[in-house]
């Protein structure tokens, strides 16, 4: 099918919406978390905690079944599926006083995104050629950003009516329903499902090809999301107990950093023309810098230039890695590596907040900035495996 029987542009902007929605998926109505918890109070708090984390356990469960999933529905169906849980399940959650049921909507969204992450770049793949996928994958992680910034003021906003208004924000997904419901074709979009034949197992063996084949791409983005999120978790503690920067201020140059991690999505495409190969260098050096320079330097210089520094590593980093993965597995990239490329994001995000605890544990307050020390190291074990990740090659 070509890109023109299907009008191009339509069906570009209707798969770039969905990257609106994914990756603050869990954290959209973190903002509001406060009023939450005070309204729950008689609730076990770990459980309130969970109503920020629950969606990416979910998500990752999901994209390990995603490419069964794909067997036997259609693109289409498949999107408004995850949409529909992700927007009504986002939304519903509001509307219980239960805290236990909250989770079980929170449960929807995580499995709604599950359903969306891997399609939200695999289409890319699936319906543009490789030369445009890299701009377009630029795109998508600028659209991932903006979706970020709008969710986390809106749901700050509705927060102030109440927390039950909060969830509205999820209404965001009904943008993405229409388009879809409109532009986006059916195809089956089934991934190669060539295996040995004398195999008892062709899926297991499948999967164990794809982990295999990608394997590099995957840690990468492991790495890059377990050590973005130390900023998201840890910059306002930090910067009030350095004591220069006022309270007030903090919110501000966190949706700085967003809007820096929007532009280097949108360049991702120059970045690559200029850089080439080294480009896969580009986003673990930046976030090194960024954290080396709120670590040693801090002051008003310090974590403005760290900010920006960790906000562009975040915005060109995520392109980079979809787009090079998704060239070398090219129309079956939706089915194959996507779903182990978003696994690996969101369990970055679940597993980050457990491994810094692992880490002040064991060394507690005998280093000054822990939180950024730690993402200093991750950042070094970024670039080496980035060193390790071969030069792409279209397919």
């Amino acid at each position: 099918m070509s890109e023109q029987s299907i009008n191009g542009k339509s069906l570009t902007v209707s798969i770039l919406s969905l990257s609106l929605l994914t990756v603050m998926a869990g954290a959209a109505v973190a903002p509001a978390l406060g009023v939450i918890r005070a309204y729950f109070a008689d609730s076990n708090q770990l459980f309130v905690q969970m109503i920020i984390s629950v969606p990416a356990l979910f998500i990752i469960i999901t994209n390990f079944i995603f490419p069964k999933l794909c067997r036997t529905f259609g693109a289409k169906t498949l999107v408004l599926l995850g949409l529909l849980l992700y927007t009504m399940g986002g939304c519903a959650a509001g509307i219980f006083d239960n805290i236990f049921l909250v989770l079980v909507m929170r449960a929807l969204v995580g499995i709604g995104v599950g359903i969306i992450m891997p399609l939200s770049t695999g289409l890319l793949s699936y319906y543009f050629p490789p030369e445009r996928q890299v701009g377009l994958m630029g795109y998508s992680s600028a659209m991932n950003q903006m979706g970020g910034v709008i969710a986390t003021l809106l749901s700050g906003l509705l927060a102030n009516i109440s927390w039950r208004a909060s969830f509205l924000v999820y209404l965001m997904g009904l943008i993405s329903i229409v388009l879809c419901l409109i532009y986006l074709p059916n195809d089956k979009i089934i991934g190669d499902t060539r295996v040995v034949e004398e195999d008892k197992n062709p899926e297991e063996s499948e999967s164990r090809g794809v982990l295999r084949d990608n394997f590099l791409y995957i840690l990468a983005m492991f790495l890059l999301m377990s050590v973005f999120f130390v900023y998201p978790a840890n910059f306002a503690l930090e910067t009030v107990s350095e004591g220069i920067i006022p309270q007030n201020y903090i919110a501000v140059i966190m949706a700085g950093m967003d809007f820096v991690a929007f532009c280097g999505g949108l360049l991702f495409v120059r970045i690559k023309l200029l850089l080439g190969g080294r480009t896969k260098f580009l986003a673990p050096l930046s976030f090194l810098i960024g954290y080396l320079l709120l670590a040693l330097m801090g002051g008003w210089a310090g974590t403005l230039l760290g900010s920006v520094f960790i906000g562009f590593a975040n915005g060109a980093g995520i392109p980079y890695i979809m787009s090079e993965a998704s060239m070398k597995a090219g129309k079956a990239a939706a089915t194959t590596v996507m779903p182990l490329i978003s696994a690996a994001l969101y369990l970055a995000q679940f597993l980050s907040p457990v491994l810094m605890s692992l880490v002040t544990a064991a060394f507690g307050g005998a280093v000054s900035h822990l939180p950024y020390c730690f993402a200093i190291v991750l950042s070094v074990l970024f670039i080496i495996c980035s060193a390790l990740i071969p030069a792409g090659k279209t397919k």
